[in-house]
């Protein structure tokens, strides 16, 4: 069997693909892509994913597979990407709040002789967050490294409902890859 390698830092993908029953190791690319006002947000997230697999995967040699990811929350035309600080994040889950959003998370899955990319999509309504709901969820820090500035899975009354799959608000959409991840490592 082939070796999977997952080329992401994100401590909530390494969880969901190892509830998958997946073994594997990481490899982290510093391939980060810049966000710009051009680039339709699946597209970016797709692309950023596909620059951080290629990344890792020349820098390996043998039957692996590298699975990549890129996650993106996109409001009103516009990609909210990682907070850069506390100010960043408030205006974040401010603009959010009360409002429907994507997640998209674009993926890569890459092998010696196979290659697959796409994207998943899922709809999120907020809440209309009060401000000690919103301040305290600042002061906690956890939306720090997470697009959008936030986390569906922190235990906060962010989110109001979501269409589409849970997974992929949080990082990886296994439900939608899981097939084709075996498929690579066969």
């Amino acid at each position: 069997m082939k070796k999977l390698i997952l080329a992401s830092a994100s401590p909530r993908r390494k969880q969901i693909l190892s509830d998958a029953g997946y073994a594997f190791e990481i490899i982290t690319s510093d391939k980060e892509g810049e966000i710009d006002k051009i680039t339709p947000p699946d597209k970016f997230a797709v692309r950023c994913a596909i620059n951080k697999g290629e990344d890792v995967f020349s820098k390996l040699d043998g039957d692996v597979v590298v699975l990549s990811a890129d996650t993106v929350v996109a409001f009103d035309g516009k990609i909210f990407g990682k907070p850069e600080d506390k100010a960043d994040a408030e205006r974040m889950l401010r603009q959010l709040s009360g409002n429907t959003h994507e997640v998209i998370t674009g993926y890569a899955i890459l092998s010696k002789n196979m290659r697959q990319t796409g994207k998943v999509i899922t709809r999120v309504t907020f809440n209309n967050l009060p401000d000690a709901v919103l301040n305290a969820y600042l002061e906690s820090g956890l939306w720090q490294g997470k697009a959008g500035a936030y986390g569906i899975q922190d235990g906060y009354p962010l989110v109001e409902k979501f269409e589409g799959d849970y997974d992929n608000v949080v990082g990886l959409p296994i439900k939608e890859i899981d097939e084709a991840i075996k498929e690579f490592l066969k």
